[in-house]
């Protein structure tokens, strides 16, 4: 913009000296005169916009999130009312897990608009990120009002009631969820779980095993069909699956786990004991892995490897039930009743039934 004003001045200058009077602009000229600097400014910031926005799509597609995000404020401080800038900052917060900045962020674009279907999913991704639940539950909603045909307000609002233990309700939105994308596996698995919380262990079973021919490499799909063929007595099959998700991912601690409590169940301790030490070399700190060893530990009548175990998995998750009940087993035998007494009441306390009656059978007042 500079340019022109010393170009006029030149002008000036000559004009005079060949004594030529220099017309003032009229207010409709100087009028359309601003307008068109204006103009100039407005396009010029919206090109800076519209290139930190680009820049910011291809941060986000790398899985920069965090350049993303820089990169988008930029398009927004160009220009404020650029929705897709704020939408793909939301989006981009929320990749992050920076929930609170990305309601902020995504209430911004609502307000300025407010039929924007998939902000509202993306604000009720934040709220339940946030674990503000009812917040989530009316953005979900609205999205849906808005646009009932986008699958995944639909699979979002499922896992909400899924958490919330309204598992009829869950099915209910997984389901609406399927009808409009048929090839989610995603959906058939969460819906499966929410049947298997149900006690539906064969509607579980068909949706994991529609899930798996969805997408055959998911690990956890197969755990879970690994899991119900359990509760269904079907060992066999169990053992194929958990085998099977071992196989697709051999760091995957719950698959070990839980082959280890099948082993278990079929009297293979030398198996079993490998399986969770198997997990927790995977991961160290899973508790429940820890208390398997101590139940099997207790079986084989080795008490103090059974008593350590025990410890080791309460000092992982201090509110492990299941440990508080086998330490207390081993310490009974270990000639220790009332820390045994103390052991059961605590798991009691955290809602163990075996607790309860070990402690009501054995520490009476």
């Amino acid at each position: 913009m500079t340019k022109p004003t010393i170009v006029l001045s030149m002008l000036g200058i000559l004009l005079s000296f060949g004594s030529f009077a220099q017309e003032e602009l009229t207010p409709e000229e100087q009028a359309y005169r601003d307008s068109i600097t204006a103009l100039n400014l407005e396009n010029e910031a919206i090109a800076n916009s519209q290139t930190a926005y680009n820049i910011g799509i291809e941060k986000f597609q790398s899985k920069d999130y965090k350049a993303a995000i820089a990169e988008f404020k930029k398009s927004i401080k160009f220009d404020p009312n650029f929705t897709a800038a704020y939408y793909n900052k939301g989006v981009a917060e929320n990749e992050l897990g920076n929930f609170a900045d990305a309601v902020k962020t995504l209430t911004q674009l609502i307000d300025l608009k407010s039929d924007y279907s998939k902000a509202f999913f993306q604000r009720g991704r934040a709220y339940q990120g946030l674990n503000k639940y009812l917040e989530a539950e009316n953005d979900y909603e609205k999205s849906i009002k808005l646009d009932a045909s986008n699958p995944k307000a639909h699979y979002n609002y499922a896992t909400l009631r899924f958490l919330q233990q309204d598992y009829d309700g869950a099915i209910q939105k997984f389901s609406k969820a399927i009808a409009l994308d048929a090839n989610n596996p995603n959906a058939y698995n969460d819906r499966g779980s929410a049947h298997r919380m149900k006690g539906d262990y064969a509607k579980a079973l068909a949706d994991y095993e529609t899930a798996a021919k969805k997408n055959p490499n998911l690990a956890f799909v197969l755990n879970n069909i690994g899991t119900t063929k359990m509760k269904m007595n079907d060992f066999n099959g169990a053992l194929a699956a958990f085998n099977r998700a071992i196989s697709i991912d051999n760091k995957f601690h719950l698959a070990y786990n839980n082959r280890g409590v099948l082993q278990m169940k079929q009297k293979r301790m030398v198996e079993a004991i490998k399986d969770f030490q198997k997990a927790l070399e995977v991961k160290p700190d899973y508790s429940p892995a820890a208390a398997n060893l101590s139940g099997i530990y207790f079986q084989q009548e080795e008490y103090q490897k059974a008593l350590d175990a025990a410890e080791k998995a309460i000092k992982l998750d201090p509110e492990n039930a299941a440990a508080y009940v086998n330490r207390g087993n081993a310490r009974e035998m270990l000639r220790d009743l009332d820390g045994a007494c103390q052991d059961w009441n605590k798991a009691n306390e955290l809602g163990s039934e075996t607790g309860k009656t070990y402690y009501a059978g054995n520490c009476g007042i």
